[in-house]
């Protein structure tokens, strides 16, 4: 009879893990896919970790930051073992998100490198401070501000090169 009740105390929570933190954690892995069937692979494969390893988190900021560094990590194996390129598909930014007037910034970041994307995301998108995707990527505060900036640099030309501020 208890094993009936924490089955479902943990089947409540997990539905409750999923239904708040699924589209950010889809947002994420598929800036660094750039592939829908991919993130939702690895959004699954999230989900599966928390399941099978049972953490124990401290508050809701640390749930957060775990699970946005689980599929940062599963997103970035993925990326590694995949031997062909694969292409966004401009139709697919609307559904996991990311508004019309957005989608142009939205595709440049997803050109980016990994390491400037997932700054670019977690700060612009999902409005995380420096010091907090320091924690989650676990590198310095520093690191994240140098790469925020190289980020915007290399935006900025890209978006001078498609003539996208003259139109």
């Amino acid at each position: 009879m208890a094993e009936n009740i924490n089955t479902e105390i943990k089947k409540e929570y997990v539905q409750k893990i999923v239904n708040k933190y699924s589209d950010m954690l889809f947002r994420i892995c598929y800036c660094i896919l750039c592939n829908k069937v991919d993130a939702e692979d690895a959004l699954q494969d999230t989900f599966v970790k928390l399941i099978t390893k049972e953490p124990e988190f401290t508050d809701d900021e640390h749930e957060k930051a775990w699970l946005i560094k689980v599929a940062t990590n599963i997103s970035r194996n993925m990326l590694m073992l995949r031997l062909r390129r694969s292409t966004t598909n401009l139709d697919d930014i609307t559904e996991i998100g990311i508004k019309d007037e957005d989608s142009e910034v939205f595709e440049a970041i997803m050109s980016l490198p990994v390491k400037y994307k997932i700054p670019m995301v977690l700060f612009y998108v999902e409005g995380y401070k420096t010091n907090e995707i320091a924690d989650i990527m676990q590198i310095s505060s520093d690191v994240v501000r140098k790469r925020l900036q190289k980020g915007r640099e290399l935006l900025k030309i890209e978006f001078e090169r498609c003539n996208y501020f003259n139109d």
